[in-house]
């Protein structure tokens, strides 16, 4: 299905997903064998919070940025954030065994003291919707599609004790990459898939 050029997986709607930290420890910033796709205008804002991100970095992670900055283009030429040992992103800090992303988590503390309100750039867009993962096909023609990784299966199984269709796990994030008018006809066609 298609909405305002954008291609839309039916397993958005109907597949069942919601991250459990507490099981997964936040497992999916150190696994994988390549970092998170990123825009330009991302790595901009990015290498914008630096400073404020640096402390909480590992001094591995540090030595990668100094080596080759904050992204890299990956073996398609994708851009995507750099990583440390081929595998952990460099933004990834620890919460005592919890895996958290030092991006997220100074954006959220400096919103916090300012305001309720959550500042324009968190982390990048492909982290904040996975597991939906994005497609560019050219022509202004953009593809969604649901991502299915093993140490995600404990998100399966909340989502599926909730309820939860993966679009509204990611109702903030989707808002926030197409709009709030984009995501009320998202969940228009999802109401009437749901009926039939």
């Amino acid at each position: 299905m298609e909405i305002g050029g954008v291609l839309i997986s039916s397993d958005i709607i109907t597949e069942f997903f919601c991250c459990d930290y507490e099981k997964c420890k936040g497992i999916c910033c150190v696994e994988g064998d390549a970092g998170a796709p990123v825009t330009l205008d991302e790595v901009a804002a990015i290498e914008d919070m630096l400073d404020t991100v640096w402390p909480d970095l590992s001094a591995s992670a540090q030595s990668v940025i100094d080596r080759q900055g904050v992204a890299y283009a990956d073996k398609d030429g994708d851009l995507v954030t750099s990583i440390v040992n081929g595998r952990d992103c460099v933004f990834t800090c620890y919460d005592g065994v919890n895996c958290l992303c030092a991006l997220e988590k100074a954006c959220r503390s400096k919103c916090s003291a300012l305001s309720p309100q959550p500042s324009h750039f968190i982390k990048p867009i492909s982290c904040a919707l996975y597991p939906i993962r994005e497609k560019n096909f050219g022509n202004g023609l953009i593809g969604l599609n649901y991502h299915r990784w093993a140490v995600c299966k404990d998100a399966v199984t909340k989502g599926k004790t909730l309820q939860m269709p993966v679009y509204q796990f990611l109702k903030e994030p989707l808002i926030r990459r197409f709009g709030q008018q984009w995501y009320d006809e998202l969940c228009e066609v999802a109401a009437i898939l749901q009926q039939s």
